[in-house]
């Protein structure tokens, strides 16, 4: 989750128990001192080269933050679409993820490519709307800062075990989609044939950084377009 609201230093280039995204993902920014710069720059072909990963093609994604207030370590980690709307530009970095399906979700992400913003861990879970994949994985810097919530004493620079995207946010949604809602369709679609009988949001509730089809995402998102199901 978001260690903290940060100022940008340069311009752009799992609800309830079983939603909680444990891997603390995160969408934030951070101003960059000349040593996490210099660390950064020395750990970039590292992490390039690390995208040895293979499996299927995702264009589309989903993202879980934290829209309401929660302290962790001493810092409120409390990042919602609404935040990264008031950001310079409406972008920033998505830091602190530390679960490696996860971040390697991240490290296939293209620029260009769609996302949904979804609210977790708060009153009411959903999707609140979607955002667009700016720059594509680069050492995530937070690992190797001693003051950040995410800090990773294990990772090493010259073998950087973290990465993180640059996400810029497009619009709200028409209608928040619910957990609530999702869920229905997926147990509907799990029984009777349907395109979200599949989805990672309940086969791979706690990960914060999942991937959707283009037949997940195109049908998620024409739920904007009709009533709540009840």
């Amino acid at each position: 989750m978001p260690p903290k609201k940060r100022t940008r230093s340069s311009t752009k280039a799992d609800a309830g128990e079983s939603d909680l995204a444990v891997d603390g993902g995160a969408a934030s920014v951070k101003d960059v001192d000349e040593t996490a710069g210099s660390r950064r720059k020395a750990a970039a072909a590292v992490v390039k080269s690390g995208k040895q990963d293979t499996g299927p093609e995702y264009s589309h994604w989903l993202m879980k933050s934290e829209p309401e207030s929660r302290i962790e370590n001493g810092t409120d980690v409390k990042f919602g679409i609404e935040d990264l709307k008031a950001l310079p530009d409406q972008s920033g970095c998505w830091d602190g993820v530390r679960n490696y399906q996860a971040r390697n979700f991240m490290r296939r992400m293209k620029a260009g490519q769609s996302a949904f913003f979804y609210h977790s861990n708060c009153k009411e879970p959903g999707i609140a709307g979607l955002m667009k994949i700016v720059k594509e994985a680069y050492v995530d810097y937070t690992q190797f800062d001693q003051k950040d919530v995410h800090y990773d004493a294990s990772s090493k620079s010259e073998n950087p075990k973290w990465s993180m995207v640059d996400v810029q946010y497009e619009r709200m949604m028409k209608r928040y989609l619910p957990l609530s809602e999702l869920k229905k369709y997926y147990h509907l679609h799990s029984t009777k044939g349907g395109p979200l009988k599949n989805l990672a949001l309940f086969t791979q509730a706690r990960l914060s950084v999942q991937p959707l089809t283009k037949e997940e995402f195109d049908f998620i998102l024409s739920l904007e377009d009709k009533e709540l199901m009840v």
